[in-house]
């Protein structure tokens, strides 16, 4: 049985045919410094127990601060948060500078605007291959109505 070889960039592209939500994860690093990024590898898993999960990329810059916490804010966006998103997707740079978040939980950092979050405990870590999958436990969360901010074919979109 031939095993087909599957281009990365090709796949990477079909992948993009799925249209997903845009999130930013948020927890604090070993010395409380908060790290985060944007994510669209977000899903619901359960709930009961309320689950949810999201994966990082294992060479992603804030991948050894999300594997040694034991809990984390998933942030989804709402339709006009395109620079918030592209901030946090950026390396290097300070994040939360000028952005005026509150503690959450364990003091995770609570963007100040979002359309749901959902504060999490680790409840399991998952190899996936290039990434981690990471499940946690819903321990509080917020919702508002807003329309979603959306990722498709490697552009933003709107609910038309």
């Amino acid at each position: 049985m031939d095993i087909k070889q599957i281009d990365p960039r090709e796949f990477r592209d079909a992948l993009g045919q799925f249209p997903t939500g845009v999130t930013i994860v948020t927890t604090l690093d070993l010395r409380g410094n908060p790290v985060g990024m944007t994510a669209s590898s977000f899903n619901a898993v359960s709930l009961n127990p309320p689950l949810v999960l999201w994966s990082i990329d294992k060479e992603a810059i804030s991948y050894e601060a999300f594997m040694a916490t034991s809990h984390f804010a998933i942030h989804v966006l709402a339709a006009g948060q395109e620079d918030l998103s592209n901030l946090f997707a950026q390396k290097g740079l300070d994040k939360f500078d000028g952005i005026n978040c509150r503690q959450g939980r364990r003091s995770v950092p609570i963007l100040p605007e979002f359309a749901a979050c959902f504060q999490c405990d680790i409840e399991h870590r998952y190899d996936g291959g290039d990434h981690t999958i990471l499940v946690g436990r819903v321990q509080d969360f917020e919702s508002h109505d807003r329309e979603p901010l959306l990722f498709h074919g490697g552009r933003y979109k709107e609910i038309a």
